[in-house]
């Protein structure tokens, strides 16, 4: 298995957004931020799975699609608990969620002025 050149921030969410679907991941929204002053990302991607082990899984094949994609992590969180995973591809992050713990914590609203994508199950 060969990889491939870096991709660019949207390339990166593609596959994110791809790897995401792979395992059923729901409620997906996706904020571009690269018009927001000081942000230190460009883009945001969200989304839920309904356990611990189905949010485990998402970021598990987040990870192997990017690394087949030529990208890895800078940094990783939260993978233990399963509650909210974070993987930080710098500009691209991506945030998986128990629905409950995205509910309280409601990053869409505190970029509200980003424009969202938002994807069906």
């Amino acid at each position: 298995m060969q990889l491939t050149a870096v991709q660019t921030a949207a390339q990166t969410v593609a596959t994110a957004l791809d790897a995401i679907r792979d395992k059923k991941g729901f409620n997906i929204t996706i904020l571009d931020l690269r018009h927001l002053p000081n942000m230190i990302t460009d883009y945001l991607v969200i989304c839920s799975g309904t356990s611990d082990t189905q949010t485990g899984a998402i970021a598990d094949s987040v990870e192997h699609q990017l690394r087949l994609a030529g990208e890895r992590p800078f940094r990783t969180e939260g993978k233990q608990r399963g509650e909210w995973i974070l993987l930080d591809y710098i500009n691209v992050v991506v945030h998986i969620f128990l629905p409950r713990v995205r509910d309280y914590y409601s990053l869409e609203e505190l970029w509200g002025d980003a424009p969202a994508q938002h994807y069906a199950e």
